[in-house]
């Protein structure tokens, strides 16, 4: 029999599977280990009525592909020069296409978004395979769809015990052996022991809210808040680090876009005027901080990647960025659409903008000024750039096209003052790096070999290493949640 040196350890609950992360992953490796019959006890930071993740406030829109040779031959081309090992390729193209009857499996009803919903559905139709995506909800809604409550439905229906407010802080290692054999969480500062007797799965999102993280492994942008769950900070890839896992697609994200982001809240608000098909009134730019235009405001990114010399890049964003316009914008209702579609602000949040934008025109999230000349000097930007960029930008009006950034919508030019200033961030929903995962969902080592009892699923080390397909990111979270659990069940218990 195997040594282990576990007798100092006092266990506070013991389960087959420790599950971190109550997210769409969590959901389904928990779901999938239960039915298996397995004990599953899940940690989640979240409190109760918080929890669910980016799955929570994403549309909510999940991928399943139709053959699993052209998922294959899409994901390798999203993948591009960042190539993923062809057995991992094969397993998530296998995977993928029984999405639909894993959901049906538990009491979902899959609904194909219709052509035109959310946009076509196939992010990078050009690309070979492509014609192998569609994309699915739950029920009859599409948005804030009913996809996240049947996930929690079926979670909670079943002997899961979840445990609320507890974050999974360190693994516990045999130090000779080198199993995972449990997690350390801490529930409102009380640590607890959780045993699992077959693995310790980490579902636990990317690191979105960890600034520092974002500093060292995203380029091109100085600092970036999310629109989805505020509770991602990078705790999964840290315990894994700490155990020697290596690392992959850490500088791949879903972004950046361009959104307001305040103290009082943890998450940003999108602008209407940048993000939404309705086209305020009125004349509209966003400068970087010498004062003048960079993009097409009216972004056509996909999942913030735009085609530059036939290749694809993360969007610029020069920071700190102004989003400029006037006094008929102003006029012509809120600037923030707070419909709970997607987004933490609007789902969970909930604030409700002012219809007439003066609420937040007096706590300062907007600036105004009579004249272009005093917002530059407001905004701390260089005298006259303002100025200049507004006479520039009337004169592609009036000529009805933008030759600076080819920008189609709301050709409208500037009216007289005042002038208004929304100040934005570089804006994401999640990151896709994370500790690097084999076709069995394993955890491994820069070598390769896998950390024994540790495995992950969902955007905790994405398999999404260059391009994204929407929809894709949930779609992986049930793939290799349900490979997680059935690899993690069938190891044997080692007490």
């Amino acid at each position: 029999m195997t040594q282990r040196n576990t007798q100092s350890i006092h266990w506070d609950a013991e389960a087959d599977l420790v599950v971190v992360g109550f997210g769409g992953a969590g959901a389904a490796t928990s779901i999938t280990a239960a039915e298996a019959g397995a004990s599953v006890i899940m940690l989640d930071k979240a409190p109760e009525g918080q929890e669910g993740g980016n799955t929570r406030v994403a549309a909510q829109g999940y991928l399943n592909t139709s053959t699993p040779e052209g998922a294959a031959t899409y994901l390798k081309a999203l993948c591009g020069p960042y190539t993923v090992p062809d057995d991992m390729i094969q397993v998530w193209a296998k995977e993928m296409c029984l999405n639909n009857d894993w959901l049906k499996s538990i009491g979902g009803d899959p609904q194909e978004h219709q052509h035109g919903t959310h946009g076509t559905g196939i992010e990078f139709p050009e690309l070979p395979g492509s014609d192998c995506v569609h994309k699915f909800h739950h029920g009859d809604i599409l948005g804030y769809s009913k996809t996240w409550e049947m996930l929690a439905e079926a979670v909670k229906s079943r002997p899961i015990d979840i445990r609320y407010e507890c974050p999974g802080q360190k693994l516990i290692q045999d130090p000779l052996t080198q199993e995972v054999l449990g997690v350390v969480g801490n529930h409102r500062g009380k640590k607890l022991n959780f045993k699992a007797k077959k693995g310790v799965v980490l579902t636990c999102g990317g690191f979105e809210n960890n600034q520092e993280m974002i500093r060292n492994y995203l380029t091109g942008i100085p600092y970036c808040y999310t629109s989805g769950s505020p509770f991602n900070e990078g705790d999964g890839i840290r315990m894994a680090m700490e155990l020697g896992a290596d690392l992959w697609h850490m500088n791949n994200f879903a972004g950046p876009s361009m959104a307001l982001k305040v103290p009082e809240y943890p998450t940003t608000f999108s602008m209407i005027a940048l993000h939404f098909s309705h086209e305020p009134k009125g004349g509209m730019v966003v400068v970087g901080p010498d004062g003048k235009r960079f993009t097409d405001e009216k972004y056509k990114t996909r999942h913030g990647k735009v085609e530059q010399n036939g290749k694809w890049y993360a969007m610029r964003t020069p920071c700190p960025m102004y989003m400029i316009f006037d006094q008929a914008m102003f006029n012509d209702g809120p600037l923030y659409d707070g419909k709970p579609t997607h987004g933490w602000t609007q789902i969970m949040s909930g604030y409700r903008w002012s219809p007439d934008n003066k609420a937040e025109l007096a706590k300062g999230w907007i600036k105004t000024a009579p004249t272009l000349a005093e917002l530059t000097q407001k905004l701390n930007l260089p005298a006259g750039s303002l100025e200049g960029t507004v006479n520039r930008w009337n004169e592609l009006c009036a000529k009805g096209r933008d030759d600076d950034f080819a920008r189609d919508k709301m050709l409208q030019p500037f009216g007289s003052g005042p002038f208004y200033a929304v100040e934005l961030s570089p804006s994401m929903l999640n990151t896709q790096g994370g500790p690097r995962r084999n076709a069995r969902a394993q955890i491994v080592r820069p070598d390769g070999t896998p950390i024994p009892r540790l495995y992950s699923a969902g955007e905790l080390g994405s398999i999404f290493s260059y391009l994204y397909q929407g929809t894709g990111n949930i779609g992986e979270c049930f793939a290799f949640g349900r490979i997680a659990a059935r690899n993690a069940v069938a190891d044997k218990a080692w007490c």
